[in-house]
């Protein structure tokens, strides 16, 4: 083993805004010590960052010119429940899957994430 994993880095425009919606879509706890520049938050031992990035640019999905490159997959168990609650959260859906277990959406800032359920 060369490391461990310390955290998964989200680059966006507003670190506090986006760690926010994080916070309340996966219940999470956030991490003393904030400033402008970097928040982190903690899901059941797992660290997500959100690093601020002046020049944010949300990917683009999907992309006929590569792929989204990372996302985040959220069980629920209740699809529509999560989400009806995600979307409020400022969510947006972008494309059911055709066999229905999970769904595409983009954070507030676009990065991709998926509400998955077991069938």
């Amino acid at each position: 083993m060369v490391g461990q994993l310390r955290s998964v880095v989200l680059d966006c425009p507003d670190p506090a805004e986006l760690a926010s919606f994080y916070e309340r879509l996966l219940g999470a706890e956030r991490l003393p010590g904030e400033d402008d520049t970097w928040v982190v938050i903690v899901v059941q031992g797992t660290r997500i960052a959100f690093q601020k990035a002046p020049e944010y640019r949300p990917p683009v999905f999907p992309d006929p010119h590569g792929s989204q490159q990372f996302h985040l997959d959220v069980l629920v168990e209740d699809i529509e429940v999560a989400e009806s609650q995600a979307l409020e959260l400022g969510a947006r859906l972008l494309q059911k899957d055709t066999d229905d277990t999970f769904r595409v959406y983009l954070d507030p800032v676009g990065h991709p994430f998926c509400l998955m359920w077991l069938p």
